[in-house]
């Protein structure tokens, strides 16, 4: 999610260059919505593997 992220922002920036600024804007839309969702799935990713309490196994 994280590479499609950068990839609309590298589409709407490329897009904005050439003159395309519909595209551009909606481009870069899309890409601060896959962030954000990025990041809130890594939060809760985050915040289960602290409440759960696991850890690696060690060898003995």
């Amino acid at each position: 999610m994280l590479r499609a992220a950068i990839a609309f922002f590298v589409l709407g920036l490329l897009a904005f260059i050439l003159g395309a600024y519909n595209i551009a804007g909606v481009s870069i839309e899309v890409g601060k919505i896959l962030l954000v969702v990025f990041l809130v799935f890594a939060l809760i990713s985050f915040l289960g593997g602290l409440t759960t309490g696991r850890t690696k196994d060690r060898l003995p």
